[in-house]
């Protein structure tokens, strides 16, 4: 499968996409415009996603904790059962205050197949502050399960940060959260002082951490953390910061605001870049509720030092 084989956009319409790639099977999971319910595709080809019926596993309650603007679902398989974490706010308010009022949910399910299987509400995974978070992902490293977040601090200016905890267990964490990441570049701070949707990625002998920027219209964009793979990943200072943004708007292929992105593998192991982006500017009132955030999927390159290459966004093509 090459880059020219996938239309772009691959998936019209859904927002922070996110790819899991279990057992040679690949899982299509991501935030749909009405942000009311978590669905999930599967499909045993990368390209077969694009056309995999959508199964509706979770549905928002009508009121309480989760029952609003469900953002930013990823899927894991840990310990043999299924996960989904999700952002999703209270109840709305008249004064639409709740926008940020986000806070981050577990869903687990024990059957085989976690299309239909029963899913089970492990509730609120709860964080150093009880502030705006979302956009939780995890991965295994050095032998211990981490949780990687983006949330507000009550002490630091801007919307997010970039958080990593140690877990106790797929829904709980353990010991205290370090920050790895703050909004402090111009490239960050555009609209809104945001760094978001973290992402990981092992190459060579680095970890690597992607994350969004800026507000959700076409100053989002990309930047990235990493760490050698034998260094500890609770020591801040352990970590390097590219100055730039890594993957960025691209004016001349008409495509906007690229970012909140996963990552996955084409079938003979070649790294692939999951992403949204937007094919034009002119949002009326808030971005978040233009629905046209369409998944897009991108072969990412690597350089003689080890480092990915993303590139530059591709133009729509059939």
């Amino acid at each position: 499968m090459t880059i020219s084989a996938w239309p772009n956009p691959f998936i019209e319409q859904r927002a922070d996409p996110f790819i899991l790639r279990h057992s040679g099977v690949y899982y299509f999971i991501a935030s749909v415009p009405e942000y009311d319910r978590l669905e999930i595709r599967r499909s045993a080809t990368l390209a077969g996603l694009r056309h995999a019926t959508p199964v509706v596993v979770w549905r928002k309650p009508e009121r309480g904790p989760m029952s609003e603007l469900i953002w930013a679902p990823e899927l894991h398989f840990i310990q043999g059962k299924w996960y989904i974490y999700y952002a999703a706010a209270p109840t709305k308010a008249l004064d639409h205050l709740n926008m940020f009022q986000h806070r981050m949910f577990a869903l687990e399910c024990a059957d085989a197949d976690p299309l239909t299987g029963t899913w089970e509400e492990k509730g609120q995974i709860k964080t150093q502050f009880d502030t705006f978070a979302l956009d939780a992902t995890t991965f295994e490293h050095q032998g211990k399960r981490w949780y990687l977040w983006a949330q507000k601090a009550p002490d630091i200016p801007g919307n997010s940060n970039i958080y990593l905890c140690e877990m106790a267990n797929p829904w709980t964490l353990k010991g205290e959260p370090v920050m790895l990441s703050k909004p402090e570049f111009d490239w960050e701070c555009r609209g809104f002082m945001v760094n978001e949707g973290p992402a990981v990625l092992r190459h060579g002998e680095r970890l690597f951490i992607s994350y969004s920027a800026s507000a959700t219209d076409e100053n989002y964009c990309m930047g990235l953390l990493w760490i050698d793979l034998a260094a500890e990943i609770t020591n801040p200072h352990n970590w390097r910061k590219s100055p730039q943004p890594v993957f960025t708007t691209s004016y001349e292929n008409r495509q906007y605001g690229p970012g909140h992105n996963s990552f996955t593998t084409t079938e003979d192991g070649q790294d692939v870049l999951v992403y949204h982006a937007r094919n034009y500017t002119e949002i009326e009132g808030d971005p978040l509720y233009d629905p046209n955030r369409h998944t897009r999927l991108k072969l990412i390159g690597w350089n003689e030092e080890g480092m990915p290459q993303f590139g530059i966004p591709p133009a729509d093509r059939p």
